[in-house]
């Protein structure tokens, strides 16, 4: 499995223009890819800078012909005249597909910080070589370190949660309700912007001892040495130091099968660059 994660800030590049169809090129060029998870796709915001108007989610489905295309907006809102904006994540995929599912990431109370609520999709696909995974996707707070720690946590334990189904499913009533597919698996890739660096403690919720740890794709392949940056490369608006923040972990079940990873760290497409991984 090929699969490409990145965050896209909206499809806005470092010149200011607004191009969805720049971000499919560039991450084209970086991979073939069976799996594209793009995290700050937006539909319906003409104040963001460059003009976030336009639905991307639709742009992005009619750019990637022969994939599935699942959007996976963290905000959904409407406003007094009814006009609908999305803000989140997108999952595309040119595998088959089984399953969807649509998590809700915690957003407790923190006063007087800037936050927006955050989420997970999660889904399911069957691989030629690697059998079903789940394929999660997701991008976390970036302003709150309360939020961020609680949503770090809520992936571990909806990993945890998946993991025991896998091990011990419901019972298989082929009646026609759902589910349809009986399908359950402890195969899985977690991707995103984290807004965390592997010195966090909410790295380490996510990776540290107990049941169903994540593993960081990039140590698995290099150990210690430390992970390209993927954000404040060219633009140092949030900080001059350029960080790691965007991750591919893979579960208990997947950790030998890495084959990959590198980081495009010549794009301007994009505050963040975009990471490739294989798996097989």
């Amino acid at each position: 499995m090929k699969l490409v994660t990145w965050n896209t800030q909206w499809c806005r590049g470092l010149d200011g223009q607004v191009r969805p169809e720049r971000i499919v090129q560039v991450a084209r060029a970086l991979a073939d890819f069976d799996v594209l998870c793009l995290q700050e796709v937006a539909d319906g915001y003409p104040r963001l800078p460059g003009d976030a108007s336009a639905d991307q989610f639709a742009r992005l489905a009619q750019l990637l012909p022969g994939f599935r295309v699942i959007p996976g907006p963290s905000v959904e809102e409407w406003d007094e005249q009814g006009r609908r904006s999305r803000f989140g994540n997108l999952l595309a995929t040119r595998l088959p597909i089984t399953q969807v599912r649509h998590h809700a990431l915690p957003w407790p109370p923190d006063p007087g910080q800037e936050s927006m609520p955050r989420s997970c999709v999660s889904v399911t696909l069957r691989d030629p070589q690697l059998g079903a995974v789940r394929v999660m996707t997701t991008h976390l707070e970036y302003y709150s370190q309360r939020q961020r720690a609680a949503q770090a946590q809520a992936l571990r334990e909806l990993h945890r949660e998946a993991c025991a189904v896998a091990a011990a499913p419901p019972e298989a009533v082929d009646d026609g309700a759902p589910p349809l597919v009986k399908l359950y698996t402890d195969r899985a890739i977690l991707c995103g912007d984290f807004n965390l660096q592997a010195q966090d403690p909410e790295y380490a919720a996510l990776t540290g001892t107990g049941p169903a740890p994540w593993h960081d794709s990039w140590r698995l392949l290099h150990g210690d040495a430390p992970h390209p940056p993927t954000f404040k490369l060219y633009d140092q608006r949030y900080g001059k130091e350029p960080v790691a923040c965007d991750f591919v972990f893979v579960s208990e079940a997947l950790k030998d099968r890495v084959r990959s990873l590198s980081v495009d760290g010549a794009t301007q497409a994009s505050d963040h660059q975009p990471v490739f991984v294989e798996i097989g």
